[in-house]
C-alpha cells in the first residue's frame, strides 16, 4: 500500500470507530483486528502504519469528531508529512479544500475535562492520559523471583515488589516464562493495588469483580497457596478465563462463584461476615485507562456515570456484609475522579458507622481524600484509586 493510501484506509477504519463510539458498540481493537482479517492485501508494515494512524488520531481529538476525514485533518495540524498525502491519486483520500471540518483537540470532551480538572487533573497530567502506555509484567512469586529470573528482556524494576517494565510491544506471550506462568501482563498500578489488599497466607480472601482473574493470580500469590481464596464475578465468559490461567500460573483459587446481578449475597451466603479482607475492584469510568483505550473517552455520558457509582455504592454494600468483624474491606477503581473515587469512599463511611478508612501505605501515589491516587503523570502507571476500610469488631 502507498502512504496515501495508508491514510484513506485509517480514515474509513476512523469512521467505524466512531460510529461504534456513538452506538456503544466494538472497540477500536476489535475493528481494527476485523479490518486486519479481512484485508489480506495490507501487509504487516501496512497494518503497523494504519494502526498507528488510527490511535494517534484518537489521542489527537478531545470530543468524538465528527468525521474519520475531519479526525485525521486533526492529526495533519500536528504532522506536516500527512497534508500532501491528500493528493486524491490512487487510493488516496481526495485533496483538502478549504474551510473543511478538522476535529476539535483536548484531553476530552469539555464535560469530561471539567470533571477531571474538578478532580485536581488538568494540564500535563491530564495529557498524560493520552500517552501511550508501558507494557508492565509481574513475575509470578509461586514459581519465580524477580532478582533472580532470567528473561530475554531484563526489564526495568517497578515499585511494586515483583514488577519489571519492558519496551512497549515486547511479545512476552511468546517466552517460554510466559508459557510456565513465571510472568503476567499486568500494569505496575494493578500490581499496587493487590498489595494494598495485604493478602496473607492461610487468610480468607474475596476477589469481589475478579474478571478473567488478573488481580485473584496476584492476590494467590500473596497468599502461597494457603488459605481460602474466592473468585466472583457477574460476567461469565470472563470468569471462565480464570481456571486455565490459573492452572498455568500454579495458583490455588478454591472457589469461581457466578453472581446473579440483585442475587450477589445469595449466592455468596457461605462467606457472610467471615472474609478477612474483600477486593472491590469496581466498574468504573476507566478514565485512569485512556492510555490503553483512548476512545473510552468518547463512549462516557453523564448518565452512565451515575450509574457507574451508584453500581460502585452497591458493590461496597454488598463487600461490607462479606467482611469479618476487624476485617478489611479494599476499594480500588482505575479512575481519577473523585466521584468514584474519595467522594464514594466518603460515602460508604458516613452511612457505615464505626467503619475507618485506614492509610494506605504503598511505594507510590499521593494522598486522596481518606485513599491514595496513582496517575500517569506522576506514578507512571495507569490510573488508580485505592483505599482500605476496617469493619468494626
Amino acid at each position: 500500500m502507498t502512504p496515501a493510501a495508508r491514510v484513506e484506509a485509517a480514515i474509513g477504519l476512523l469512521d467505524q470507530v466512531i460510529a461504534a463510539a456513538r452506538a456503544q458498540g466494538a472497540p477500536a481493537d476489535r475493528i481494527l483486528a476485523e479490518w486486519f482479517r479481512t484485508s489480506r492485501f495490507a501487509g504487516s508494515k501496512d497494518r503497523r502504519a494504519i494502526r498507528e494512524l488510527v490511535y494517534r488520531a484518537i489521542r489527537a481529538c478531545g470530543p468524538i469528531p465528527p468525521s474519520g476525514r475531519a479526525a485525521i485533518l486533526r492529526l495533519a495540524g500536528e504532522d506536516p508529512l500527512i497534508a500532501p498525502l491528500f493528493d486524491g491519486s490512487g487510493y488516496g483520500p481526495p485533496a483538502i479544500e478549504p474551510g473543511e471540518p478538522v476535529a476539535e483537540g483536548g484531553v476530552a470532551p469539555s464535560w469530561l475535562a471539567e470533571r477531571l480538572a474538578t478532580s485536581g487533573i488538568a494540564g500535563a497530567e491530564a495529557e498524560a492520559l493520552l500517552d501511550r502506555a508501558p507494557l508492565d509484567i509481574r513475575v509470578n512469586a509461586l514459581k519465580a523471583d524477580r532478582a533472580t529470573l532470567g528473561l530475554p528482556e531484563p526489564g526495568e524494576p517497578l515499585p511494586s515488589a515483583q514488577g519489571l517494565r519492558l519496551p512497549h510491544g515486547t511479545a512476552v506471550e511468546q517466552w517460554p516464562a510466559f508459557a510456565e506462568g513465571l510472568i503476567e501482563v499486568q500494569d505496575a498500578g494493578s500490581q499496587l493495588a493487590c498489595e494494598a489488599v495485604g493478602a496473607a497466607p492461610g487468610e480468607t480472601v474475596i476477589d469481589l469483580c475478579a474478571g478473567a482473574g488478573g488481580k485473584t493470580l496476584a492476590l494467590a500469590a500473596a497468599m502461597q497457596g494457603r488459605g481460602t481464596l474466592i473468585a466472583a464475578d457477574t460476567d461469565r465468559a470472563r470468569l471462565g478465563r480464570l481456571a486455565p490461567r490459573a492452572e498455568r500460573a500454579g495458583a490455588l483459587v478454591a472457589e469461581t462463584v457466578l453472581l446473579d446481578p440483585g442475587r450477589e449475597l445469595d449466592a455468596l451466603a457461605r462467606w457472610h461476615g467471615a472474609a478477612d479482607a474483600v477486593l472491590v475492584d469496581a466498574p468504573c469510568s476507566g478514565t485512569g485507562t485512556w492510555r490503553r483505550n483512548p476512545e473510552a473517552r468518547w463512549r462516557l455520558t453523564d448518565d452512565t456515570l451515575t450509574r457507574l457509582t451508584a453500581l460502585q455504592a452497591r458493590l461496597l454494600g454488598i463487600a461490607a456484609e462479606l467482611v469479618r468483624p476487624g476485617g478489611r474491606l479494599i476499594y480500588v477503581v482505575c479512575s481519577l475522579l473523585d466521584e468514584e473515587g474519595q467522594d464514594q469512599l466518603a460515602r460508604f463511611v458516613a452511612s457505615h458507622p464505626g467503619w475507618l478508612a485506614e492509610p494506605v501505605a504503598l511505594p507510590a501515589g499521593r494522598p486522596r481524600g481518606a485513599g491514595i491516587r496513582l496517575s500517569p503523570g506522576l506514578d507512571g502507571t495507569d490510573g488508580f484509586f485505592i483505599a482500605r476500610l476496617v469493619k468494626p469488631c
